[in-house]
């Protein structure tokens, strides 16, 4: 039988905060686990064994916050203890003590989302992993603590987030996109063995997608950046040439573009996996791509396009800072294009995708074309892209009814 309590070790200085640490008793052996939490010696209730909490007075919501930790730092002692002696029905209070250092460690946000992010990247999820960091550095500046667990994490504590997020003036898809990221990790964590005591623990805050503002570039602007004279700025240049690039392969993402290797393209075709989903994806060799990849000296690597280029670099920081550089170029390009367009590359893919549906060609071509998992998430590109058409159909009912109100008079 295993019998933890809360319990209080007074300072041994005057007027300084003692310390809080659960007692664990387990066959005849006394042990403990210590925790960070302080209170004031006026401040514990010896008799009862718990914290004093005195409504309306100042210390009244910190000490409740102190409470409901110490208590869950309990349950969650008590339930590695049930778990244990599921495994090793003859362990020590010693193996308690081991096993629930072991968890914390294992289970703090920072080394469990380092792990998963390192697994990404073994796996070649260079991408997701990439998001990931952004989502853990994001939370740890938030909660300012690398060594918070993730089973406690709370609804209030995701609603704070959010809010952090919000005062931040991201818009609410990044937002969304943090949540949904923190969501998974949350989860992950419970199938490897993570107490998880909310289920709708992200019930209070947004996690949907809003339809994006437009990315698409208009056919006649899409001409005037392929002919633009840049060869006075071959920085310019090759973020140029690299955005058209994407968009001759039907809005190729960046990240396929710089791992794709030489021996992907064989007998005029191009055939790549695609990083975010691992679909296979199929295309014509042209002569459009074939002259940019001409305009640059024989990569000495494997890679086919010209961007990972330094046969001894880290190829994930140069894909990095090669995305980075480009897409800062892309303004300048934009800029000097008279558009007033925020120029990417992910801007590519969505202009291939608008210039399919204005051509006509049907929803299924086109998510086959970009190597969509389905046509829904065509719709979402397209949805939020192109209303011209939908604004010169309004004109044209306005302008009918007009006439119908001429007639009648």
């Amino acid at each position: 039988m295993t019998s933890i309590k809360v319990k209080f070790r007074s300072s041994s200085t005057d007027g300084k905060e003692g310390k809080l640490y659960l007692q664990i008793i387990h066959g005849r052996k006394v042990r403990q686990i210590q925790t960070e939490h302080r209170i004031s010696k006026s401040e514990w209730d010896e008799r009862k064994g718990n914290i004093k909490i005195v409504r309306h007075d100042q210390r009244a919501k910190r000490l409740t916050e102190i409470n409901e930790s110490i208590s869950f730092e309990k349950e969650r002692a008590l339930w590695i203890a049930n778990r244990l002696g599921t495994r090793f029905p003859d362990y020590t209070a010693d193996d308690l003590v081991a096993e629930y250092h072991t968890y914390i460690s294992r289970f703090s946000i920072f080394n469990f989302m380092s792990n998963e992010i390192s697994d990404m990247v073994k796996r070649g999820k260079i991408g997701t992993a990439g998001s990931y960091k952004s989502a853990l550095n994001s939370f740890i500046k938030f909660i300012n603590d690398r060594n918070f667990v993730i089973d406690n994490l709370c609804p209030t504590t995701i609603s704070d987030y959010e809010a952090y997020l919000k005062s931040k003036h991201l818009v609410p898809n990044t937002t969304s996109f943090y949540m949904r990221i923190m969501r998974a990790i949350y989860n992950r964590a419970g199938e490897c063995g993570a107490l998880i005591a909310h289920r709708n623990l992200f019930k209070n805050v947004y996690t949907g997608i809003d339809k994006t503002l437009k990315r698409a570039i208009p056919i006649n602007s899409l001409q005037r950046i392929k002919n633009m004279d840049l060869s006075y700025s071959p920085s310019l240049d090759f973020a140029r040439d690299m955005f058209m690039l994407s968009f001759f392969t039907r809005g190729m993402s960046f990240i396929d573009m710089a791992f794709t290797l030489k021996s992907d393209l064989q007998n005029g075709y191009l055939t790549y996996r695609r990083h975010k989903t691992g679909q296979t994806i199929t295309l014509k060799w042209t002569n459009e791509m074939q002259l940019i990849i001409d305009k640059y000296p024989i990569n000495t690597t494997d890679y086919l396009f010209p961007i990972i280029r330094n046969p001894r670099s880290n190829p994930r920081y140069a894909y990095r800072n090669a995305a980075y550089k480009i897409n800062r170029d892309l303004k300048k390009v934009a800029s000097l294009a008279g558009m007033s367009t925020h120029l990417t590359l992910y801007c590519a893919r969505h202009s291939w995708a608008t210039a399919a549906q204005t051509n006509g060609i049907p929803m299924n071509i086109i998510s086959q074309g970009m190597g969509h998992g389905s046509e829904s998430t065509t719709r979402i590109y397209l949805a939020s892209i192109e209303t011209s058409s939908v604004d010169r159909a309004n004109y044209m009912i306005l302008n009918s009814l007009e006439n119908q109100i001429s007639e009648s008079q």
